[in-house]
């Protein structure tokens, strides 16, 4: 069977974090915003996120109907 190695790296970072902080979960995502603080205005802003495909055709089904 085919394995990809950037699935595998990934697999193992988890593993590492998991076995890391004793599989506490709230203990993982703390030590990652205390990095993402740590990065300040290294990080790239996340784009405020657009209608989805979905929502759009139906905004525009619903204008379709109300012209008719």
């Amino acid at each position: 069977m085919w394995e990809d190695p950037i699935v595998e790296a990934v697999h193992r970072t988890r593993e590492r974090l998991a076995a890391e902080f004793d599989f506490d979960i709230k203990a993982i995502f703390a030590d990652l915003r205390r990095r993402q603080v740590s990065l300040g205005g290294r990080l790239i802003p996340q784009k405020e996120r657009t209608k989805s495909t979905a929502e759009v055709d139906h905004g525009e089904k619903a204008a379709t109907s109300k012209r008719l």
